[in-house]
């Protein structure tokens, strides 16, 4: 008997779209609401040093003086704190993933200030 509901099963995957998705071709589409990364609107940042007092993980530092942002993604657990802390709102949690990271390397974000 179960010769007959495995040989059902295999006829009708047959004529089914399949259950995954080819990976590399086709990327996947994330809700709105998917906390992937933190990233930076710089040239709105006043270096205040909130979102680092805010940090659980101590992931993120500011520079006042050199007007310089880092992030430590390996540390970063993307709980949104900095996020809510920042009073200029250039901090924001970013709809896709962190590319993946193999060293502790602290990413560095510096402000450009245009014709002085």
């Amino acid at each position: 008997m179960s010769y007959f509901t495995m040989a059902a099963t295999t006829f009708a995957n047959l004529f089914r779209k399949p259950a995954t998705r080819m990976y590399p071709v086709e990327s996947r589409e994330y809700p709105a609401a998917t906390r992937g990364h933190v990233e930076i609107d710089v040239s709105n940042c006043i270096f205040c040093g909130l979102c680092r007092k805010k940090c659980p993980t101590a992931a993120i530092s500011v520079e006042r003086d050199d007007q310089t942002w880092g992030i430590e993604r390996l540390k970063c657990i993307a709980c949104g704190n900095c996020c809510e802390a920042c009073p200029k709102g250039c901090l924001f949690m970013g709809n896709l993933y962190a590319n993946p990271v193999t060293s502790g390397e602290r990413e560095t974000t510096k402000k450009v200030v245009q014709g002085a």
